[in-house]
């Protein structure tokens, strides 16, 4: 008789599980891993396991804990964290970001469980700290892998974290390949009133500044100066919101844009699009370029962090350099110029989306990095 083997227990810990990158990555994983040889459970520490979450206790049983950490460093915090590793059995504390890797790494001590920490992404501007420069090198020697989402971020760990470049890790985001209902993508285009004729141009993303979305409002004016018939797609909501509505007041705009707000389904608007826009001044790996590739739709983006490790320039979509604003809109245009050549990259698109950014290729990477 066979000895039963038994799962490698793994302790997520979050922010939250709302939605964002971060929080699909994590979902990907714990829905994709191996269940007989693997065990998940999630730790957030913002106070709230968040939409996300709950949808994801309730369709996979997947356990989730929270509690509200104070300003500054929350001692509490750590205590409560180090009672689930320990009651919890978890051989593995997986933090994703920097704060929860702090809270992480100290939770750890003396529990038997190894640290793994991924870098999902860097603020806008990135910045030095005096404080990382000696307690992370530090932190670093008694973490079992470090993982960073892009080469880029990698990098970024080295030069602002102080992380030893040979302890670093890249594995790239990857998704589950998303598929759409025809009837309901028909049904959806003629809610929206977007005509047969038009080309739909579109993003999804929080409405924030990083995304400099002001930009693709911007560029869409000249390009329907020079003749398009075009309409864009603006699927998400946040701070930037307001702006973004008057600035497409004040160019204009209103027949040309549709704010589609926050969407629990984004996959359905994301579809409609015939090309897709990534503007942003930093990215990590995007969650929705992904998608976007994986329903074979070209991208035009800034070459930041790790979207030029993500699209191919002139195979997979156009790069331009970050808020170049003449150069945007000439890419957009070249595409909007060329049927044939938009159809070529839509199909090698989806082509590098299967071989390198699916959700089994990224599990199958962590997995090795649990073992």
């Amino acid at each position: 008789m066979e000895k039963a083997i038994n799962p490698v227990r793994i302790l997520h810990i979050t922010f939250n599980m709302n939605f964002g990158g971060t929080e699909q990555v994590i979902r990907q994983l714990v829905s994709n891993l191996d269940k007989t040889l693997f065990h998940s459970e999630i730790a957030c520490i913002d106070g709230e396991i968040g939409t996300m979450g709950l949808a994801l206790e309730s369709q996979t049983g997947i356990k989730h804990h929270s509690r509200k950490r104070r300003s500054g460093f929350d001692l509490k915090t750590v205590l409560w964290l180090r009672r689930l590793i320990k009651n919890g059995k978890f051989d593995i504390v997986h933090c994703h970001q920097y704060s929860p890797y702090i809270y992480g790494w100290f939770a750890h001590w003396g529990t038997g469980a190894r640290v793994v920490f991924t870098e999902h992404g860097r603020f806008h501007p990135d910045r030095y700290r005096t404080k990382a420069r000696w307690i992370n090198p530090l932190i670093a020697r008694t973490t079992h892998k470090i993982i960073a989402i892009s080469a880029a971020t990698s990098g970024a760990l080295v030069e602002y974290e102080y992380l030893p470049a040979n302890k670093i890790e890249v594995i790239y985001n990857g998704i589950s390949p998303v598929s759409v209902d025809e009837k309901r993508r028909a049904n959806l285009r003629e809610e929206l009133s977007l005509k047969p004729e038009q080309a739909i141009i579109g993003t999804v993303a929080r409405l924030d500044s990083v995304k400099n979305q002001a930009m693709i409002l911007q560029a869409l004016r000249k390009v329907l100066d020079l003749g398009f018939n075009v309409h864009f797609l603006l699927v998400g909501d946040g701070p930037e919101r307001a702006k973004l509505q008057t600035l497409a007041v004040e160019l204009q705009l209103e027949e040309s844009v549709t704010f589609a707000g926050f969407q629990p389904q984004p996959s359905e608007y994301l579809s409609l699009m015939d090309i897709f826009l990534l503007p942003s001044f930093t990215e990590g790996t995007s969650m929705t370029l992904l998608e976007a590739m994986s329903l074979g739709i070209p991208a035009v983006a800034t070459r930041v962090g790790g979207t030029p490790e993500i699209v191919t320039e002139g195979e997979t979509g156009l790069l331009i350099e970050s808020n170049d604003l003449t150069g945007f809109v000439s890419a957009i245009q070249l595409l909007l110029d060329d049927p044939d050549r938009r159809s070529a990259m839509a199909q090698q698109a989806k082509r590098s989306f299967e071989k390198r950014f699916s959700a089994q290729k990224m599990v199958e990477q962590y997995e090795y990095c649990y073992r």
